[in-house]
């Protein structure tokens, strides 16, 4: 009887150290199984302690915490994770002492330290202070979700609005990453991590430039991997954040450059340029074409190249030709290409105040601001590249455009390849004229 006895006393106090709360607290016990659903998907605000059983300060708040829980039953709720049992989820939220107490508002995957005490009375004061925040966030507008859907018109840390961030799941990966022709950068984040807090401004202010530069050919996305854990195991994440770089029918690429907007819009608009054909070289033959292009690119180029008749074909041939290399050269840039005839567009030259001479001529305009610069180098691969190399990175010397206004554009027929022909002249019947009486008579 005492073996058994002593059995039984050994299994209840194994028990007791590894059970602080029971199924009759009103403390709700947390695992890796049903967190997501009970704590992460629900509209309650909760309070939640990661503690260990072993843990002395946990022993001794274990009494408060149970009372707190029945004072804010209906109210608010109240968990634990034995997180000594349950690491990985204590290391998902960045559990680094026991116990820590959490605060899980608005934001389920961005929760927040408690600091306040640890008796009865501030719990439940720390407790209805986040409740009202609660409530006011809900007042105000502010919606729940990760870092990346909550900030859906503001922008965190001077970064922009995370609208243009794609938020990705373990249900929409598939069809909208690997079934999709477009370029993918995807960052797996972790909301507790600090490293992702300090990217997601950077991540979001590089999503909308590249979305704009490319016009969504290069997509940014992210995905909260503690929510999403299979899509994270798919690619091995282990740390956060970790970048990838998807291409279709291509194993996923491990991104390492820097973490700034500016290197990671560099690395989208290589990425951008390796994969996008080079922009379209147009003869400016109406309006139309001159207005699409030159308000849907940051800058539009055009040249004015000379007559057909003082070239030929093979002349306007090798001027197109260097432009054309020039556009696949800055490609990445996203600005419209254009070409015309000297004299077929007046107006246009007048604007630009190229007036009728110096052919070849070039200039780069800025629709939006109204404003050009012209090519004073030669007309030559050397020349050009300098001029735009100055205007990609914001030198140069811009003027306003003539009359402060997009100048009129004329109908013209597009060019046929072929070189020009000269004006037939009319001949003339010379043979019922006498000139021999003219010469026949005297001069005055």
């Amino acid at each position: 009887m005492r073996p058994l006895l002593f059995g039984v006393l050994g299994c209840s106090l194994v028990l007791s150290v590894h059970s602080m709360y029971s199924s009759g607290d009103d403390v709700i016990e947390l695992t890796p199984s049903n967190f997501h659903k009970e704590v992460i998907q629900s509209d309650s605000l909760w309070l939640v302690e990661f503690y260990a059983p072993w843990c002395g300060h946990c022993k001794n708040l274990a009494p408060d915490w149970k009372k707190a829980a029945t004072a804010l039953k209906g109210i608010v709720k109240i968990g634990a994770v034995d997180a000594d049992q349950h690491k990985s989820l204590g290391g998902q939220y960045g559990v680094r002492g026991f116990p820590t107490i959490k605060i899980f508002g608005a934001n389920k995957n961005q929760p927040e330290e408690y600091q306040g005490g640890r008796s009865s009375q501030a719990i439940v004061d720390g407790a209805m202070n986040a409740l009202r925040t609660l409530v006011k966030d809900r007042l105000s507008g502010r919606s729940s979700g990760s870092g990346y859907n909550q900030q859906q018109s503001g922008g965190g840390g001077g970064g922009g609005s995370t609208k243009d961030v794609v938020e990705l799941t373990d249900d929409n990966f598939n069809k909208m990453v690997l079934d999709s022709d477009d370029v993918w950068m995807v960052e797996f984040f972790a909301p507790w991590c600090g490293h992702c807090k300090n990217l997601e401004p950077e991540w979001a202010a590089a999503a909308a430039t590249v979305k704009e530069r490319t016009k969504g050919k290069v997509r940014l996305g992210a995905v909260d991997a503690t929510v999403h854990q299979g899509v994270s195991s798919r690619y091995g994440i282990r740390g956060f954040p970790t970048i990838k770089i998807f291409r279709k029918g291509e194993e996923a690429e491990d991104y390492q450059g820097g973490r700034s907007r500016g290197d990671i819009i560099e690395k989208a608009m290589d990425l951008f340029s390796d994969n996008a054909p080079a922009p379209e070289l147009l003869e400016i033959l109406n309006e139309d074409i001159l207005k699409k292009t030159c308000e849907d690119s940051q800058l539009c180029v055009i040249a004015v190249l000379p007559h057909i008749l003082d070239t030929g074909a093979a002349g306007r041939n090798g001027y197109l030709e260097v432009m054309m290399k020039m556009a696949e050269k800055y490609k990445k840039m996203m600005w419209g290409w254009l070409w015309t005839e000297a004299g077929a567009q007046m107006d246009l030259e007048s604007s630009l105040g190229i007036g009728g001479f110096g052919y070849p001529a070039m200039a780069a305009i800025n629709a939006r601001k109204m404003k050009f610069a012209l090519l004073k180098g030669s007309f030559s691969d050397t020349g050009i590249h300098e001029f735009l190399r100055e205007l990609s990175v914001g030198r140069g010397s811009p003027t306003t455009l003539g009359g402060g206004a997009m100048p009129k554009i004329h109908t013209a027929e597009p060019w046929d390849g072929k070189d020009g022909q000269l004006p037939v002249e009319e001949d003339y019947d010379l043979s019922d004229v006498d000139l021999d009486d003219d010469f026949d008579k005297d001069e005055l």
